[in-house]
C-alpha cells in the first residue's frame, strides 16, 4: 500500500490568457500508487498533479471497456488527464477488477444478474480508492470537498451507480467513508442498472454531467426493461434530476452512437470545463438540456433492447 512511484512525466508550454498572449511552462507530474489489494488483484491509481499552489480539486477518472478490457493509463485517455490537470484538476485515474473478463455468454437473466455483481465490484474499488485519497488529501493539497468522479462507458455506469449508491444507501456504501459524496458526476454515456424496478434516488444526487448518443446501441439513452430488471440511461436520468431540483447537464447528440463514451474528452472541452466551474466550483444550481444535431450522422434507430446490449458488448 506504500510502494510509491513518481515520476515527472510531461513537461508542457501552454498559452495564457492574457493580452500580451504570453507563455507559461508549466511541469504535470504523475505518481503511481498501490490503493488496495483484493484477492490476487492488486490495485493501482495514476496520481496526475496538476501545477497549481494550495488545495486543488480533483477528477477520478474511471476507465471503460465493457468490464471486460481497458486500463487505466490508455493513450487514447491521457489527453483528457492532461487538460483537466493544464486547468489546475488533479486527476487520480484508478484500476478496478473486470467482473465480465472471460465470462463465457449465459442468457439474458443470468447475464443480467452478473452484470449487476460485476458493477457493484467496481463502485466497491471505486469507492476504495476514493478512500486512498481521502486519507492522503492533506499530504497530496487535494480538496476533499472538491472532489469529482468521471468515467467512460463501463466506468461512466460505475460512476453513475456509486451516485446512486450513495444517495440510496446501498449495502456497497459501506465502503465508502462515512459522510462522504462527491462534489460532481461526469458520465459519458453511462446508465444506472437496478435488479428491483425503475431507480429511485432516496436522496438528491450530487450535480451531474451527461453526454449521451440518442443511438447508442451499447449503453441504452433512455432505459431498458425486462422482468424488472433493466438500464437506465442517462435521458431517464437526466428527467428525474430535473423533477427533483438537483443540478444537470443533458448534451445529447442525434443519432450518435457509443462514440459519445470518448469524444467528449476530446471534443467538449468547453462543457466540461464550464460544468466544472459553475456546478462543482460556484456550486450553481443549473439545470441544462443540449440537443446536438450532426447534419453529417445517418439516421440510425433510437429503440433500445435487451438483446442490443449483449450483443454489442459481449
Amino acid at each position: 500500500m506504500k510502494k510509491i512511484l513518481t515520476l515527472i512525466v510531461f513537461s508542457f508550454v501552454a498559452l495564457c490568457a492574457s493580452a500580451q498572449g504570453s507563455v507559461m511552462e508549466r511541469a504535470i507530474t504523475k505518481q503511481t500508487h498501490l490503493y488496495a489489494t483484493k484477492g490476487a488483484d492488486s490495485l493501482y491509481l495514476d496520481h496526475y498533479v496538476a501545477a497549481v499552489e494550495g488545495k486543488r480539486p480533483c477528477v477520478i477518472f474511471v476507465f471503460g471497456g465493457g468490464f471486460v478490457g481497458g486500463a487505466r493509463d490508455m493513450q487514447r485517455d491521457i489527453p483528457y488527464f492532461l487538460f483537466l490537470a493544464q486547468n489546475g484538476y488533479d486527476v487520480v485515474s484508478i484500476d478496478y477488477r473486470l467482473g465480465m473478463k472471460g465470462v463465457e455468454s449465459p442468457g439474458v437473466i443470468e447475464f443480467l444478474k452478473l452484470f449487476d455483481k460485476t458493477i457493484n465490484i467496481a463502485v466497491e474499488d471505486l469507492f476504495s480508492a476514493t478512500n486512498y485519497i481521502l486519507d492522503h488529501a492533506e499530504q497530496w493539497q487535494i480538496d476533499t470537498e472538491k472532489i469529482v468522479v468521471s468515467g467512460s462507458s463501463a466506468g461512466a455506469i460505475t460512476s453513475l451507480q456509486a451516485e446512486y449508491a450513495i444517495c440510496n444507501d446501498l449495502p456497497v456504501r459501506k465502503e465508502l467513508k462515512e459522510g462522504f459524496n462527491y462534489a460532481g458526476i461526469m458520465a459519458f454515456a453511462g446508465a444506472v442498472f437496478t435488479l428491483d424496478g425503475k431507480p429511485k434516488w432516496g436522496e438528491k444526487s450530487a450535480p451531474t454531467l451527461l453526454f449521451h448518443g440518442n443511438a447508442d446501441v451499447q449503453v441504452p439513452y433512455n432505459k431498458m426493461a425486462l422482468f424488472g430488471m433493466g438500464m437506465y440511461g442517462s435521458k431517464y436520468i437526466a428527467e428525474h434530476l430535473h423533477d427533483e431540483g438537483t443540478p444537470y447537464w443533458l448534451y445529447t447528440v442525434e443519432y450518435e452512437t457509443h462514440s459519445m463514451a470518448g469524444k467528449p474528452m476530446h471534443e467538449n472541452h468547453y462543457e466540461i470545463l464550464t460544468f466544472l466551474d459553475e456546478y462543482v466550483m460556484q456550486q450553481r444550481p443549473l439545470q441544462r438540456t443540449t440537443y446536438t444535431v450532426d447534419k453529417n450522422l445517418p439516421k440510425r434507430k433510437t429503440w433500445f433492447l435487451p438483446t442490443d446490449f449483449i450483443n454489442s458488448n459481449y
